[in-house]
């Protein structure tokens, strides 16, 4: 129970720390919502065929994972900041469980990409997508939610070896980009390079991706979204774990 009760606890913590500094939450929100507008404008007529009902149906879903990617991808500042300031050695002074100081921050950036998400998708009703069913909706923030946890693990895992801002924003910037080209974010499967569509396979956006665009057009239950399900929550569990041994590491260096 005093596991449970410290996640909690930490993870008011984590909210505060956002609504102190609301331009962080703001900024990966405004950001995929004008590639949003951009890509739909200037791409709605080249992307006639091949996008079912229309370039910004297609869209919607994608932009909403794209926002948990980049959202989550630079969680690990946070951490870094309390390492520097000395608030992670006085709260390791404490009887706080250790792992759920890792895990309140990893479920809380999860939380935190669900918000997103849910912006994006309400401006794309406006732009003409809409979901095919409220499950449908809720499976987008679900995989949104997946991702950016499994992200965020990452992100805390790169500050903590990296122990460097600049390393850690070489390391997620490199990583991030070629996720999202290398998935079905903003292309048809159908559409794409024989090579790209076989890397689509193992990246864990692409995973996101058809999760959310399979519930958003109403195919919730089917093999596909089982099997991407499976692997994200997968995706999700190992970079979660390898986050709290990442900070096991820091704590035996100290």
């Amino acid at each position: 129970m005093k596991f449970f009760s410290d996640v909690f606890h930490l993870l008011g913590r984590q909210w505060r720390l956002t609504s102190r500094m609301p331009v962080f939450l703001v900024m990966s929100i405004v950001q995929p919502i004008v590639w949003m507008l951009l890509f739909s404008q200037l791409f709605s007529k080249a992307m006639a065929a091949g996008f079912g009902e229309g370039y910004v149906q297609f869209l919607a879903p994608g932009i909403a994972i794209m926002s948990s990617l980049f959202g989550s991808g630079y969680a690990g500042m946070g951490l870094l900041n309390d390492i520097d300031r000395g608030v992670m050695d006085r709260m390791l002074a404490t009887p706080v469980t250790r792992i759920a100081i890792i895990l309140a921050r990893v479920i809380h950036t999860g939380a935190t990409a669900m918000i997103q998400s849910s912006v994006i998708l309400i401006v794309a009703l406006f732009l003409g997508a809409r979901p095919k069913s409220a499950l449908g909706f809720l499976t987008v923030l679900a995989a949104a939610a997946l991702l950016g946890a499994g992200m965020g693990g990452i992100s805390h895992c790169m500050a903590i070896l990296t122990r460097k801002q600049e390393a850690m924003f070489a390391v997620m910037n490199f990583t991030m980009l070629p996720m999202i080209y290398l998935s079905s974010t903003i292309m048809n499967k159908g559409l794409m390079p024989n090579w790209i569509k076989n890397v689509s396979t193992y990246n864990p956006v692409d995973w996101a991706v058809t999760v959310a665009r399979s519930g958003f057009e109403g195919k919730v239950w089917t093999q596909t979204v089982g099997e991407h399900a499976l692997a994200l929550i997968a995706f999700t569990a190992v970079f979660s774990f390898l986050s709290t041994q990442a900070f096991k590491r820091y704590r035996a260096a100290m």
